[in-house]
């Protein structure tokens, strides 16, 4: 098999260790491919590529908005082409079942379609100034960031691609990227379509590896920007590393997130959500719902629902569509199976799952059966750290008051949901929710036009939207006097001391004088009373 290589300066190169890795289907712990490994030097040399693309060259930086929006548009369109192809790679590399996968290939479409759209939008604005200096105008207009480095997870591998390069491409910079070697492949395969399409050469550069190739994209000086998906441990040192010449930075981070479930809420409804939330992806995604909050009256009821749902999930190959596929590692998969036995040992009650399964042709994967722990304690771990993975934790309360309290006993802001036939109700709570995504009787949609992004641990900043694009853009400020010539400021001052020179001295010359005429009229009458 022969390694995939890694994309700089419009070549595709093997890189300077010339060092493959595995790639594993987590379906049947086989090596799927080889990928050749980026080293610091790679790193390096790909940031000098974009930067050159960008200060340099300026070909896709100073590209008409018409132009560059057909180009994205193009790649949209090749997405399409290869939309089959690149579901299918998705599936085989993370794991997720292939409808799941489909479903990923055509949001991507939709979001290089959408910031194609944008390229071309009004922006800026225009201020109304004082004229202390004279008439004034000023306005505002906005410019790409420059280089901008981009790290994915493997969670989504295709579709946090698009969400990253979409809108720094349609703004204009030039890019560095980085997927995750757990799940390259799709991202390999877009990085081929964007060599089809036509981008100039250095505007866009692929590197392959972990820590030590982030590492670099954090600290070197020539980025100008680095935005990151994934653990708040990773995003924090990526923080730090950015402090070098504090560059602009972008994080979408980890998630605890309450599902809030209250006793008027359509229940066959709420549970059917409730599985989209933690299920979805096998529970490994940021914003899962892995935390369910449900009045007292309707636990009982909720439980059992869920519980018979969940047995009745099927697993197995993800090719073949089942509703849940195996997590990305066996590493990955171990440490959800610690959780599990950490909350068994804390005295959760197991409901259902807990365990690896390994039925048929699931005996090599990494398959872990959907978990469903009740009568948690908010001081639990599975309660209180991000599992990702099919597990979940139920909690109840009795007032309102209380189910806002436990759903903000987090550390995480990235989502949260309410379930209630009281729209009064449902706005009060998730107006109190402390969280940046947020849902009304349904759980997990997503689109391309509304912000994505988190409060507190979970991230910086928001990708999709308006405020995608504007993550990757500088705000200039400009001023022009509609009135050149001479301001007078100076000269203004120069006046103002020559008459305070001119007062000064007159008046000490008239105080002299004065003095002078009145001991001369003493003198002289004194010799007259002589």
């Amino acid at each position: 098999m022969e390694p995939k290589k890694m994309y700089i300066d419009g070549e595709w190169v093997t890189g300077s260790m010339e060092k493959p890795f595995d790639v594993i289907n987590p379906a049947t712990g086989e090596v799927l491919a080889q990928v050749y490994e980026s080293s610091v030097e790679d790193t390096r040399r790909a940031i000098a590529a974009a930067k050159k693309s960008f200060y340099q060259t300026r070909e896709w930086r100073d590209m008409d908005s018409q132009t560059r929006s057909d180009m994205i548009l193009k790649i949209a369109d090749l997405i399409d082409k290869y939309a089959d192809e690149l579901a299918m790679l998705d599936t085989l590399d993370n794991g997720k079942p292939l409808r799941e996968a489909e479903g990923d290939i055509s949001d991507g479409i939709h979001c290089f379609r959408y910031y194609a759209g944008l390229c071309k939008t009004p922006h800026g604005g225009v201020y109304e100034v004082n004229d202390g200096f004279g008439k004034m105008h000023s306005y505002e207009t906005r410019e790409p960031v420059g280089v901008c480095a981009q790290i994915t997870p493997w969670n989504y591998p295709f579709l946090m691609s698009v969400w990253k390069l979409a809108p720094a491409l349609a703004a204009g910079n030039s890019i560095v990227f980085k997927p995750s070697p757990k799940a390259p492949l799709s991202t390999i395969r877009l990085f081929e379509i964007f060599e089809e399409a036509g981008l100039p050469k250095g505007c866009v550069n692929l590197l392959q590896g972990d820590a030590e190739v982030g590492t670099e994209m954090g600290e070197n000086t020539d980025v100008d920007m680095i935005t990151f998906t994934g653990s708040t441990r990773v995003g924090q040192s990526l923080m730090k590393a950015a402090a070098t010449n504090v560059k602009k930075i972008g994080l979408e981070l980890g998630g605890k997130s309450p599902n809030v479930i209250f006793a008027d809420a359509d229940l066959d409804g709420a549970v059917e959500w409730a599985m989209i939330g933690i299920f979805f992806n096998q529970g490994e995604v940021c914003s899962a719902g892995s935390r369910i909050i449900i009045e007292e009256s309707i636990h009982d009821e909720f439980v059992a629902r869920l519980k018979k749902k969940a047995e009745a999930m099927t697993i197995g190959n993800p090719v073949n569509n089942p509703d849940i596929g195996p997590v990305i590692t066996e590493k990955d998969m171990e440490k959800v199976l610690s959780y599990i036995k950490s909350g068994i040992e804390e005295g959760a009650t197991l409901v259902t799952g807990g365990e690896r399964y390994t039925e048929g042709e699931c005996a090599k994967g990494y398959f872990v059966r959907p978990t469903i722990f009740d009568n948690c304690t908010s001081d639990m771990k599975i309660v209180r750290e991000e599992i990702f993975g099919p597990v979940v934790s139920i909690q109840t309360f009795k007032t309102e008051k209380e189910a806002i309290a436990m759903a903000n006993d987090t550390v995480y802001g990235l989502a949260g949901a309410v379930f209630t036939s009281d729209i009064t109700r449902a706005h009060r709570v998730i107006s109190e929710l402390r969280a940046g995504i947020t849902w009304i009787n349904c759980y997990n949609p997503t689109f391309n036009e509304a912000p994505w992004g988190g409060y507190k641990m979970s991230g910086i900043g928001r990708e999709l939207g308006v405020h995608g694009i504007e993550e990757y853009q500088e705000v200039k400020q400009i001023n022009i006097n509609l009135n050149p010539g001479i301001v007078g400021w100076y000269e203004k001052i120069v006046n103002t001391w020559t008459v305070l020179v001119y007062v000064i001295i007159s008046q000490t010359l008239i105080l002299k004088f004065t003095s002078r005429y009145i001991l001369c009229h003493l003198h002289t009458q004194g010799e007259e009373e002589a």
